[in-house]
């Protein structure tokens, strides 16, 4: 996607993760994002008795608050991506927020279910979407070494905050009915505001304050008398616009960059992923439902959905540290599919619980399996296309979801009334996770570890992002030309050059993979071992 300039309105050039530091504090506000995200349209759940008195509607009209939320959560991808794009995280967080605020805000003042529709649904979704996105894309630019451990301890936020939100949803309920409970709400969605603060973009002006100064010091080195030595500053200052102009072509940032499509990896990732939400929501849904059917009382069939949650809140911690582990990370897309195939045969193997303590049972086992693949849904997603695409890619993967979303859930829901038998609604969504593993699995093996024997295509860096490396090379280049311009070979100036080469491969060797073979990098990465250091080949493998 090219370098860009913040001041331009665009995402900075990519610079190395700094793996902690302030990268803590980012962790922290994607943990809350992430809490609000997923559990606050579960938690609004608790004001849909209070709503149907009111409003005079049934409990089909109240639910669909709820689902406008995640619709807009997931379907609005896209827009996110765009918005990033153009204007960078933290400004697109700070709307988001307050949109999310406002949304409850105004709903407090509703007087029919179409007005909550629009503002708890439509203007709250499209808040917490705003804010989810870009946190998701802050937290893979801090973090690289210790991404899968981040990304678990952020996805720990969902059954967290899910656990926390809804008994506060009830005490404000009680006591200040559900217009005040809406209205304490949207002050807790201010906290997204604060969260979109801390999200600090990595900075590169100090390199090129650095630069610059360089480029002054030289120019007195060389020119040494006062009006000569203006003249030399003035001349080094035409020779940097010169070199702006010549760049700017360079600079084109696509708001939308669909040529992730053309990643193999990428491809393989969607579909499983599709196939992979069609069943996997459909099991804690109609859990509670399936208990009581069996005889279990209402509080104790409740209490299965805090089982899921509780051990969802350490599973998910835990299985990014284990994703994080040298012998493990080059192949988490095994482990995700290893996620995935644990939670569909605990579907399968749940259908036929006929007891409350085989209920327990499922619920400790689903909620092992629902955090692994909670935690690394994001991390193979980043791996496959890399920081730089990410933005772009997590947009369209959340689109997709969408439908998937749509479609399960209410599917699953009428064949349930139909039926009435909740076993073979639970034997088809544990085959429809399970065909979702073994389609990431086998299509991993086969097409991308056979994509990876043959000899890498050659392709135009300028097409795509460049990596570090490419851009370390441009500053070699660039150092060459500002020499010629000035017809002064001094010494000040190849030191400039020798030290550009030595950034150049710096960088290249902090890219090279742990083991043989290419490095993994963002978008395009430098070829290693047999590959040319002109050479650049597309990531198309996990």
């Amino acid at each position: 996607m090219g370098r860009a300039d913040p001041e331009e309105g665009q995402l900075p050039a990519p610079v190395k993760p700094p793996d902690g530091g302030w990268g803590w504090i980012v962790l922290l506000g994607c943990f809350v994002i992430t809490g609000f995200s997923y559990a606050f349209p579960k938690a609004v759940s608790v004001y849909f008795k209070e709503l149907m008195k009111d409003f005079h509607v049934g409990y089909s009209d109240t639910a669909w608050i709820s689902s406008i939320m995640l619709a807009m959560l997931y379907g609005t991808g896209p827009v996110c991506s765009i918005m990033v794009n153009q204007f960078g995280c933290r400004p697109v967080m700070l709307i988001g927020g307050l949109l999310a605020s406002s949304g409850m805000i105004l709903a407090s003042f509703t007087t029919n279910i179409i007005e909550l529709y629009l503002t708890a649904g439509v203007l709250t979704g499209l808040g917490m979407a705003l804010n989810f996105q870009p946190s998701l894309i802050m937290l893979g630019t801090y973090f690289d070494k210790r991404r899968p451990l981040a990304n678990g301890l952020a996805a720990a936020g969902s059954p967290v905050f899910l656990s926390s939100l809804s008994p506060l949803g009830q005490v404000l309920l009680e006591k200040f009915g559900w217009r005040g409970g809406f209205l304490i709400m949207g002050g807790l969605l201010l906290n997204c505001c604060t969260c979109g603060a801390v999200m600090r973009p990595l900075d590169m002006g100090m390199k090129r304050k650095m630069e610059k100064a360089q480029d002054k010091y030289e120019a007195k080195e060389m020119l040494p008398i006062g009006g000569k030595s203006e003249e030399g500053i003035s001349t080094t200052d035409g020779t940097k616009k010169a070199k702006k102009v010549k760049k700017k072509p360079k600079k084109g940032k696509k708001l939308l960059d669909f040529s992730i499509f053309s990643n193999r990896g990428f491809i393989i990732y969607t579909i499983s992923k599709f196939i992979l939400v069609l069943g996997l929501f459909v099991p804690p849904i109609l859990l509670v439902n399936y208990a009581k059917d069996t005889g279990v009382p209402d509080t104790e069939a409740a209490f299965l959905l805090s089982i899921i949650g509780f051990i969802d809140i350490f599973a998910r911690p835990a299985c990014g540290m284990v994703a994080g582990l040298k012998w493990v990370r080059p192949h988490v897309a095994y482990l995700f599919s290893f996620a995935m195939l644990f939670n569909g045969l605990t579907d399968i193997c749940s259908a036929r619980a006929s007891n409350y303590t085989g209920l327990v049972i499922f619920c400790v086992f689903f909620g092992i399996s629902y955090g692994m693949v909670g935690a690394l849904q994001f991390e193979v997603l980043m791996a496959i296309v890399g920081s730089q695409k990410f933005s772009s890619a997590i947009g369209l993967v959340l689109l997709i979801e969408a439908f998937a979303v749509l479609i399960g859930p209410p599917s699953a829901g009428r064949l349930v009334d139909a039926l009435k038998n909740y076993e073979v609604i639970f034997y088809l969504a544990g085959s429809e996770v399970v065909l979702s593993a073994v389609f990431l699995a086998m299509a991993t093996y086969c097409c991308l570890n056979r994509g990876k024997k043959e000899p890498p295509p050659e392709k135009n860096p300028s097409a795509g992002g460049g990596s570090d490396t490419e851009e370390a090379e441009s500053d070699v280049q660039e150092a060459e030309e500002h020499s010629s311009d000035n017809h002064q070979p001094t010494h000040s100036t190849d030191n400039a050059v020798v030290a550009a080469s030595e950034e150049a491969n710096h960088v290249a060797e902090e890219q090279s993979g742990e083991g043989g073979g290419c490095p993994e990098g963002d978008g395009q990465v430098l070829a290693q071992d047999g590959c040319n250091a002109d050479q650049t080949v597309e990531r198309d493998s996990f």
